[in-house]
């Protein structure tokens, strides 16, 4: 019988290329322009301060960020004007380090986080990184990403993952520091009931957050079937299919099959979609917060007059800040969440572009793109 992905993903092998002297050929997969890709050679990138850190990127969790760049040239402002690296959920292997770098070593395997802000405006200092108008983020034109032999950060942006963590779980430190912060805004506690609408990665994500921080009603809201059943098995203790009705309607049926008669404690959206958001504020407790953790439409109708009357909170998610790196990781070694569940699909570097085309048909849930080198024999399509 054929090895399963989750079990395969422990049989990674790096093979090393030795066509060229160490540290002489980075590989990087470019988005030329909107909808074209190619591979190119690009120089190796210098430590830009002797607090810096070179890592060989092993692993690459694709975004559906990625993917819209692709398809459509641009998300909001954010415009590609000239040839762009995508990727930005990365763990990687450090071959290099700056001559002041204290907290990591060569040859430990570490957790990339993508954005470097700059350290010294009011937002840095205040604790709110994530908010720095100056943040320099991974795949965020005119910034490249991490789908490439090499990238650089400061160590302060390296986290050193425990042995028993795959390089796969890894990458997917990013998208469950999404998850962390959102909980974090949130203020979940023991015993609070938990609504979250959309059942993809960040959606799944933030329901395991909730059960890891002691939410005893986890529901998961989703349009699709088949999602909303892997919700169950996962993370959620009960799951909503939305119907063809009104947010007031289908509010009310989440209140009553999950006898939630004063609505949830909190309510996470991680769609974007004006039909969900005005689903979750009418599902909402009194005096209960809603956090937006997706995007999508700029310009959103939503009842206001339900977050003034019942005196909820309504709060942005945007990325994650501090801690929340450090804090996944530890859900991590703790086994308090997995990850390794998401991971359907997994593609060696060459076959990158086919990532892309699987998740902008929506299939499975999670993509892996391996680093150039990294093969897996038995991680070889996305069967």
């Amino acid at each position: 019988m054929a090895p399963s992905l989750v079990e395969a993903i422990n049989q990674v092998t790096v093979v090393s290329d030795t066509t060229k002297p160490k540290f002489q050929r980075n590989e990087a997969f470019v988005l030329q322009e909107k909808g074209q890709f190619h591979y190119a050679d690009r120089p190796v990138p210098k430590l830009p301060s002797t607090k810096h850190v070179l890592i060989r990127v092993l692993a690459t969790g694709l975004c559906g960020s990625d993917v819209h760049y692709w398809q459509h040239g641009q998300i909001g402002q954010f415009v590609v004007r000239q040839p762009l690296i995508l990727g930005h959920e990365s763990a990687g292997e450090v071959v290099d380090i700056g001559s002041s770098v204290t907290t990591v070593r060569r040859g430990e395997r570490v957790a990339l986080e993508p954005g470097v802000p700059c350290q010294t405006c009011d937002y840095c200092r205040g604790g709110r990184y994530n908010l720095c108008a100056l943040m320099q983020f991974a795949a965020t034109p005119p910034h490249d990403g991490t789908l490439s032999t090499y990238y650089t950060l400061p160590e302060d942006f390296c986290f050193v993952l425990p042995p028993h963590i795959s390089i796969e779980e890894g990458a997917l430190v990013e998208p469950l520091s999404i998850a962390v912060h959102s909980a974090r805004l949130a203020g979940i506690t023991t015993g609070q009931s938990i609504l979250v609408f959309g059942a993809g990665p960040i959606g799944l994500l933030c329901c395991a957050v909730a059960r890891a921080l002691g939410a005893s009603t986890v529901l998961s809201v989703d349009i699709e079937q088949s999602r909303l059943a892997f919700a169950r098995t996962y993370a959620a203790t009960a799951t909503y299919r939305m119907e063809d009705k009104s947010p007031e309607e289908n509010a009310a049926s989440i209140m009553t099959t999950s006898q939630l008669s004063e609505g949830a404690d909190v309510v996470i959206d991680a769609t974007g979609a004006e039909s969900c958001i005005s689903c979750g504020v009418h599902a909402l407790r009194r005096g209960g917060t809603f956090v937006q953790t997706g995007l999508g439409t700029s310009n959103i109708v939503f009842p206001v007059g339900q977050i003034c009357s019942k005196e909820g909170v309504y709060k942005g998610s945007f990325r994650y800040g501090p801690g929340d790196y450090k804090m996944a990781i530890e859900l991590l070694n703790l086994k308090k969440v997995g990850v390794k569940e998401l991971i359907t699909h997994a593609y060696e570097f060459s076959r990158a572009e086919e990532a892309f085309e699987g998740v902008s048909r929506r299939q499975g849930i999670k993509s892996i793109i391996y680093g150039p080198g990294v093969q897996n024999a038995l991680i070889t399509s996305s069967e």
